[in-house]
This record gives structure tokens, sequence and C-alpha cells, in this order.
């Protein structure tokens, strides 16, 4: 089952706790101070996604059960803000990669899509239709240039340079260093959410040649309104890798990231007649948010889609 954004369980994050298969359902044991072991039981069959934090051990009873419901499950870092593995259940739907595969193979598609990711970023602005991706790319280094200025002149830190230098990590200033956590920090949350959904990381619209690529472009539609600020905030402190983590944890909470990055992967990947199509829906349920027919079908490249489990030999004779 996709994500749903009206879902407040749609992820659910954990750590600290061992998962468990007992003959309720599955369960997270958590120990105590006074050595009491509490139990709370987690609502699989309502879940879309669970984030498995550090501290977390699970079963393979757990994990079976998990499948069987159609849960994705994620490992992440603390707080969810990094993605390391990932399984998914045979059941989840195909729709949002094939929707992904298709935008990005075409040349005409991606390009709309860069376009479209761009003009995200500038919320409101007025944008010109017939606007170039190369221009766009000049008014974003413009917009950020002038963004550093503000953010600058209101901490009182004076001229702000963008420094990302892996090789001299710990000789960074403040900010620097700060924005740089955070936004490895972001790059975790946008990579948990894009597994979740069935999505390849690797096929960006933007960003190309790496295998995060996707995670990029997304992450960079909110880097001005989440990690900026939070860098420019710590321009005084004395550990700012450590503090930005600490505070984007905190703040991911109040912000409900997750839901809104599934949000604007799905608007930005649904063609636009589909958005008609779902203004006019009487349903509570959006059609891309159903789940696929359990039945494995066939591709042709002229007959489109075609039942699998027939047997095709008399019909080519």
């Amino acid at each position: 089952m996709l994500p749903r954004i009206a879902d407040s369980l749609s992820f659910l994050y954990l750590d600290m706790v061992r998962v468990v298969q007992d003959d309720t359902g599955v369960c997270a044991q958590i120990q105590t101070d006074d050595h009491r072991t509490d139990v709370v039981y987690i609502p699989t069959a309502a879940l879309s996604c669970l984030l498995l934090g550090p501290g977390v051990s699970i079963t393979t009873p757990a994990l079976t059960t998990l499948a069987r419901h159609g849960t994705s499950v994620v490992c992440v870092g603390a707080g969810g803000v990094r993605a390391y593995a990932r399984i998914l259940p045979d059941s989840l739907t195909t729709h949002w990669l094939h929707r992904q595969v298709a935008t990005w193979a075409d040349p005409v598609q991606r390009l709309e899509l860069a376009v479209q990711m761009y003009r995200m970023r500038f919320n409101d602005a007025d944008v010109s239709a017939s606007v170039t991706l190369e221009q766009l790319r000049g008014m974003e280094g413009e917009r950020m240039k002038t963004f550093y200025k503000i953010l600058a002149k209101q901490h009182g830190i004076g001229r702000f340079r963008r420094n990302y230098r892996p090789d001299q990590w710990d000789t960074q200033d403040p900010v620097n260093l700060a924005l740089s956590a955070a936004n490895t920090c972001l790059y975790g949350v946008v990579h948990a959410a894009l597994l979740a959904l069935g999505l390849s990381p690797a096929l960006g619209y933007v960003h190309t040649g790496t295998q995060h690529a996707f995670v990029y472009d997304i992450a960079d539609l909110y880097k001005a309104e989440i990690t900026l600020p939070l860098a420019f905030a710590l321009h005084n402190s004395d550990k700012p890798e450590r503090e930005v983590r600490r505070r984007f944890r905190e703040n991911l909470r109040l912000l409900r990231l997750l839901p809104r990055i599934v949000k604007d992967v799905q608007s930005l990947l649904t063609p636009p007649h589909d958005h008609t199509i779902a203004a006019d829906d009487d349903t509570d349920e959006h059609p891309s948010e159903r789940r696929d027919v359990q039945m494995v079908h066939l591709w042709d490249p002229k007959a489109g889609v075609l039942p699998a489990g027939v047997n095709y030999a008399e019909r080519n004779h």
C-alpha cells in the first residue's frame, strides 16, 4: 500500500527497542530503567513504512509479518536522518517507479519535470513560461546568493561563502560545517521516503551520475526553508555538527517532513490530466494510491499489458 498522506501512521519510526512477533502480533519490547519490559503493539496492517533506527533489533518472524501486510521496512540513522537499507514487500505497487522511469527516459518529459522542480523552489515568483533550464539554473544561483546575504546580515556574521570541502571537513567555519551536516540529514530523510515509495534514488532529473541523484533533486526543494536557516543559527556554536543534527531531529517532528516529501514527489510524477481526475473523484482514495491487482502481468510493445498465466502457444501458430 502506498503511503497515505491523510494517514498519520504512514511512517512509524522506532529506536532503542526489540521488535518481535508473539501470539497476538508484532510488538516493540522496551526495557525500562527499573528492568521492566514494556510492550507496545505495532499496527502493521495500517502502516505503509516502518523506519528502524540504529538501536532496533528485529526478528525474522516479525519481518515476515510486516512483508505479508505490505509494510516497507527501511533501516535508518538516529531520528530517521539517514537511510541504509530497505526491505520492500511484493505487494508494493510499481506505479510510481513506472512513472519515474517513463518521465526520466523521455528527454521532453525529463526537462519538463526539471523545470517544474525549479519552479517549486521559487514558490510564487513570476517565472516565464518560456524560461529555459539554463536560465532557471542561473536564477537559482542568484536566489541562493541573495538568501545567503540575507541570513548573514540577520545573524551579523558578515560575508558568507558556501565552501563544501570534504577533504578539509574539520577546518570549515561553523555555518558551512552545520550546513553540510544538516544537508546530509535531509538527504537521509528524502532517501527513506523515496525507498518507501519504491522509487529509484539514482534516476535524477536535475542531478545525474550518482546513486543518489533523485535524492539530491528532491532535497533541494527544502534546503532554503529547513537546512539553511538552521545552519546560520549555529554560527557561534562550538559543536555545530552535533548541534545541527539534534535540532534537525527535533524539527523533523514539527515539520512533518516525510508525508510532505511523499506528497510532493507524487505530485511531480502525476501527469496533469490525472490531477484533474483526482479533483473530480468522489472517493477518499486517489487512484494512484490503490493497491495493484495481485497478479503479475506481461509487457508487449504493441498490445501493452497482457495477462500472465496464459499459454500463448496456440495463438502464435
